[in-house]
């Protein structure tokens, strides 16, 4: 079993810390993927390098699978993040285009209807990512931040991607590209401790949290991720749960039906979650402020006839 990072020459958020964590001890030289990925292993870990978009790549967990036989066990990209606040930022998350309908072009990646496994590193990184940001001074002028899941490319074993934004200048500072660089050193167990984020069933608090509702930056469900021994599967956005208002539709299957993709979006990220957490208490947490009373009831319901365990944010303890 090997960890997969992915990195591409075309972005200095990606390849400055792909480079930083090769600077680091123990690497050696591995085969070329076709037709001109390089690649490079160190213990159970191998960095592979493209020049193209990170979010358009696809399959390149089982492309390695099937040139080298090692079978893979997750897959982490380092990307550059962009905003409209232009706020310097270093982020972690989940990736999908759970919301959008068959036929439909997704603009950055995936496939419609399609959710990545979450990694289940998502929340003890992004918690062990705020120590160090802190502990390196990047903090305050770097916000740490988990967002929701968004974009491919299409994978098929547990994925994150951790960025930093937001612009040019950001995406090239060294400093931010050394601080992701030792969250992978430390978080695989690269340095020689014991890794971080690997889920056992078995062992430990089992609470995951599906988060449904609120902006980008999923703030109500961040304040739980935050919390030790929470586990984080995908984070659903509003614009991952369209819903058609029942007031504003002619047509309507039935009396209370409401319309859109939104029962799709969280069907999926259940589904991923589920996988990636065997044996785990997945809970989903409702951003109540951000949906309106109609959409609040359709949710809750469509929760409850699926079985969705909803959780309040003193469940998760």
């Amino acid at each position: 079993m090997v960890t997969l990072i992915v990195a591409t020459t075309a972005d200095p958020a990606s390849i400055n810390p792909a480079a930083a964590l090769l600077a680091m001890p123990g690497w050696t030289a591995g085969p070329i993927l076709q037709p001109d990925i390089k690649s490079f292993s160190n213990k159970q870990t191998r960095v592979i390098q493209h020049d193209r978009s990170i979010v358009k790549e696809d399959d390149l967990d089982l492309r390695w699978e099937e040139a080298t036989g090692e079978v893979v066990d997750e897959v982490i990209f380092l990307s550059r993040h962009t905003a409209v606040s232009n706020r310097p930022a270093l982020t972690v998350h989940p990736i999908g285009v759970l919301h959008l309908k068959d036929g439909e072009s997704p603009p950055q990646g995936g496939k419609p209807g399609w959710a990545a496994l979450p990694s289940t590193r998502i929340g003890p990184w992004f918690r062990l990512l705020k120590k160090m940001a802190e502990a390196h001074g990047l903090v305050p002028e770097f916000e740490i931040t988990l967002e929701a899941t968004h974009h491919g490319p299409i994978t098929n074993k547990p994925t994150m991607f951790l960025e930093i934004g937001s612009t040019e200048e950001y995406w090239k500072r060294q400093d931010a590209a050394q601080v992701m660089a030792l969250l992978m050193w430390e978080g695989l167990g690269l340095g020689g401790s014991e890794e971080v984020g690997k889920w056992k069933s078995e062992t430990g608090k089992r609470k995951v949290l599906l988060g449904i509702g609120g902006g980008h930056y999923a703030p109500r469900h961040m304040d739980i991720a935050l919390k030790d021994d929470i586990w984080v599967g995908h984070l659903l956005s509003g614009y991952s749960l369209p819903m058609e208002d029942p007031t504003q539709t002619k047509t309507t299957p039935g009396e209370n039906y409401i319309g859109g993709n939104w029962r799709q979006s969280i069907k999926a990220a259940f589904e991923a979650t589920k996988a990636s957490f065997p044996g785990g208490e997945i809970l989903a947490h409702l951003d109540h402020k951000s949906f309106k009373g109609w959409q609040k009831k359709a949710i809750t319901e469509f929760l409850a006839e699926e079985s969705i365990n909803v959780g309040k944010p003193n469940d998760f303890t």
